[in-house]
C-alpha cells in the first residue's frame, strides 16, 4: 500500500479504535461510518471519489470492527438518499428492509461501493439506528444514530484532508423529578 494510503489506514484505525473505547462500545453494535473520499484527498464533497482511498478506509473499518465485533453500517452519499450498505445479518438482526440498489463510485460513494464489494454478505437498507458514529468529511451522518447523540472529541481530527466528527449515543433519560438515573451503592 502506498505511502498516503497507508496514513489514510493508519488515521481510520485510530479513529476508530479510540471512538469505540470512549464510548464503551459492546460486540454486536453498530458502527455507522460516513466517508467523503473526495473531502480526504482535500477535494469537494462528491467532485472526485477515490477506490484508493476507500479501499485503505474499508481495510481499517473492517480489522478495528472484526476485532471489537462491531457491526459495520455504510452511509451512501445523498444520491442514494444516503442508505446503508450492512451486512445481511444485521439487516436481519435489527429487522431492517432492504432496497433495490447498487451504490457505485458516481451515486452511492466511493466507500459504499467499496463495502458492496468487500463484506461478505452486503445489503443496502434505508435506515438505522446505530450506537456510535464516525463522520469522516461532513457527509451527515446524525439522521442514522439512536435519537441521544453526544459528540465525542477524537485525537484524530482530521483523516487525510477531511475533518472527523465522531458521536456516541445513550439511553434516552425518561422520568419527573423522582427519577434516579444510576444504581446507588447502598439503600
Amino acid at each position: 500500500m502506498d505511502g498516503e494510503y497507508e496514513a489514510i489506514r493508519k488515521a481510520v484505525t485510530a479513529a476508530v479504535e479510540e471512538l469505540l473505547a470512549v464510548a464503551g462500545v459492546r460486540a454486536g453494535q453498530v458502527l455507522i461510518v460516513g466517508c467523503s473520499t473526495s473531502e480526504v484527498l482535500g477535494r469537494r464533497i462528491g467532485s472526485s471519489g477515490s477506490n484508493e482511498v476507500a479501499a485503505a478506509i474499508m481495510i481499517a473499518l473492517k480489522d478495528v470492527c472484526a476485532r471489537c465485533g462491531v457491526d459495520l453500517a455504510i452511509q451512501c452519499c445523498e444520491h442514494l438518499n444516503r442508505a446503508l450498505v450492512v451486512e445481511r445479518r444485521v439487516m436481519e438482526r435489527y429487522h431492517l428492509e432492504e432496497v433495490s440498489v447498487v451504490p457505485v463510485l458516481g451515486a452511492g460513494g466511493a466507500l459504499a461501493a467499496k463495502a458492496m464489494r468487500d463484506l461478505s454478505d452486503p445489503v443496502v437498507v434505508e435506515r438505522i439506528q446505530a450506537h456510535v458514529g464516525l463522520d469522516i468529511g461532513a457527509t451527515l451522518i446524525g439522521m442514522h444514530l439512536k435519537p441521544v447523540v453526544v459528540p465525542v472529541r477524537l485525537k484524530q481530527i482530521f483523516i487525510g484532508q477531511a475533518q472527523v466528527t465522531a458521536a456516541r449515543t445513550r439511553p434516552k433519560l425518561v422520568g419527573g423529578i423522582r427519577a434516579v438515573y444510576e444504581l446507588p451503592s447502598c439503600q
